[in-house]
């Protein structure tokens, strides 16, 4: 008989819980502004665009969060800046909502908010590429019960 790797133990476990997550309620606020286009042409007849963000920055980033993705709230990141006592903004970073948070700093408020998005982006890119390791684990697994039946 031979040994079973721990490894595709946990990925299977892990495969079982994305096949039955917890349902998750996501709400997000958003500003979405539109460029304007002006009403005049300017010498080589083309319309001028007034350049806006799309999204506009917090004024403070102070209370900016992300959550990063997960089948469970307990093992889910989070981002959250903090002003210090310093004026300087810190992230502190928590996996579940009883951990001791891990905290980045100090740093400009774009700079902190800058960290969460990007933290956040790398967090769903990872949970892709595990997801699709497993999906495709699991369809190998499948295949090979159904070849030995």
């Amino acid at each position: 008989m031979s040994e079973i790797d721990p490894t595709d133990q946990t990925l299977a476990a892990i495969a079982s819980i994305l096949e039955h997550p917890e349902p998750v309620l996501v709400v997000r606020e958003t500003e979405i502004e539109t460029a304007v286009v002006e009403e005049h042409a300017v010498a080589d007849e083309h319309p001028v665009v007034d350049e806006q963000p799309l999204a506009p920055e917090p004024a403070d980033a102070e209370g900016y969060s992300k959550v990063g993705p997960g089948p469970m709230v307990a093992i889910r990141l989070k981002w959250t800046v903090q002003r210090g006592d310093d004026g300087q903004y810190y992230v502190h970073e928590t996996i579940g909502e009883q951990s001791t948070p891990v905290i980045s700093g100090p740093m400009t408020s774009e700079a902190a908010v800058h960290f969460v998005d990007e933290h956040e982006d790398e967090a769903h890119r990872r949970f892709e590429e595990l997801r699709s390791e497993i999906a495709g684990r699991s369809s190998l697994a499948e295949f090979e019960r159904k070849g030995e039946a």
